[in-house]
């Protein structure tokens, strides 16, 4: 039954390996068209953030949603929810133990949707800031395969953002990590 346990892992972790290389290299070799339609942001978060509740049980880690009533955006929803599990799933990854991770949505003055993924965990170094949206990149390559994922959910979110028009950004302080995602107002 140990052994049986054991591949099963295996089997689910190539499985996700597997999958994430498929969307990779989708998004390469494809040309990718957006089909936007008015999605409420906010119920968008909600419903993502409901499907980690287990896995976020699991790590003793709680989400704290900071959102308005609604707000409306024109976007892929398919595109943009895959953003978000990617950075929840990040976040959740990178998390201290017992600890918050904070999800939040605004409009700002400019008509941006600003999104941010907030928790507290090791401090990110200044250098690795830089190359965290890369192909392939893990914060920690020790971390294990099970743990761990390809590098590559980040750099789908980068490429998702960018084709909605928007950016992705990312700050690390010993209080907090934060991932923005900017996505632009109007018909952006």
């Amino acid at each position: 039954e140990k052994y049986l346990s054991i591949a099963l892992d295996k089997a689910e972790r190539l499985e996700d390996l597997i999958n994430e290389f498929f969307e990779i290299t989708r998004f390469n070799l494809s040309h990718l068209e957006l089909e936007k339609q008015p999605v409420d942001l906010c119920r968008m978060l909600q419903q993502v953030v409901s499907e980690f509740a287990p896995m976020l049980g699991e790590r003793d880690l709680t989400c704290a949603l900071e959102l308005p009533p609604s707000l409306e955006y024109d976007c892929d929803p398919d595109k943009l929810a895959r953003v978000f599990d990617n950075l929840l799933r990040n976040a959740a990854a990178y998390s201290a133990p017992d600890s918050v991770i904070r999800v939040g949505v605004r409009q700002m003055k400019d008509g941006r949707a600003a999104v941010v993924f907030e928790n507290q965990g090791p401090v990110i170094p200044e250098h690795q800031l830089k190359t965290i949206f890369e192909k392939f990149y893990r914060l920690d390559s020790a971390r294990s395969s099970r743990t761990g994922g390809a590098g590559l959910g980040l750099a789908i979110a980068k490429e998702i953002v960018e084709l909605h028009g928007g950016e992705i950004r990312v700050t690390s302080e010993p209080e907090a990590t934060r991932f923005f995602v900017l996505l632009p107002g109007g018909e952006g």
